[in-house]
């Protein structure tokens, strides 16, 4: 007859229930948990705010055009938790991305969210890349969808003769956004230029032209 060893077993157990827990978020503990932006209280999303009304739960901010007449020609209007307090620990927002003709959202990533766009006008060359660098590119026209996976390198561009928009969800409260470029050449303080030069393989003066452009606007 096999034995056992129950102990070896029972901490196999705890550490597969552990992980479960560790790979998702965890369940709501009351209906709403209104975000209290205000507070002092340091934690893993906002604490709750006690008086709360339907106000908190919404926004008209996605129902305009947003002006794209910028150095990218697109502009993104979030709606997350910033802007809705009632999404607080609900781990959904979504935003409404405007361009213009030839305008791009630039390569980027959401560290917190797998996004999925519905294309309310125009048509857009989009994709996104894989750790492996393997690009999946796709047109996309008006009513149609593209999801991007959560932490990778995505873009849109607007390669039409007329403006476009999309809608995007997120599975998060609060997705962020980390552009590329910004990240690489408008970091503060800034990655010494050795560093990128060599990354990039061109000469240092290269380096410090592209950083110029993205110097702030004095």
């Amino acid at each position: 007859m096999a034995t056992y060893d129950y102990g070896l077993m029972i901490g196999m157990m705890m550490a597969i229930f552990l992980a479960s827990f560790a790979s998702a978020d965890p369940d709501m503990l009351q209906d709403v948990c209104v975000a209290d932006p205000n507070s002092g209280v340091k934690l893993n999303g906002f604490p709750c705010k006690s008086n709360i009304s339907a106000n908190d739960f919404f926004f008209m901010g996605l129902k305009n055009p947003g002006l794209t007449n910028n150095t990218f020609g697109a502009t993104v209007t979030a709606a997350n938790v910033q802007q809705i307090p009632g999404l607080n620990t609900l781990g959904v927002s979504m935003a409404r991305i405007d361009y213009a003709p030839g305008g791009i959202n630039p390569p980027h990533t959401h560290p917190r969210a797998t996004e999925i766009v519905f294309v309310l006008e125009g048509e857009l060359d989009v994709g996104f890349i894989t750790t492996d660098n393997k690009l999946f590119p796709k047109t996309i026209k008006k009513g149609e969808v593209f999801t991007f996976p959560r932490g990778l390198i995505h873009f849109q561009i607007n390669n039409g003769k007329v403006p476009a928009a999309v809608i995007a969800g997120f599975n998060s409260q609060l997705p962020g956004t980390q552009r590329v470029a910004d990240a690489l050449f408008a970091s503060s303080p800034t990655v010494d230029d050795v560093v990128l030069a060599k990354t990039f393989q061109v000469e240092t003066k290269v380096v410090e032209k592209i950083k110029s452009k993205f110097a702030p606007k004095k």
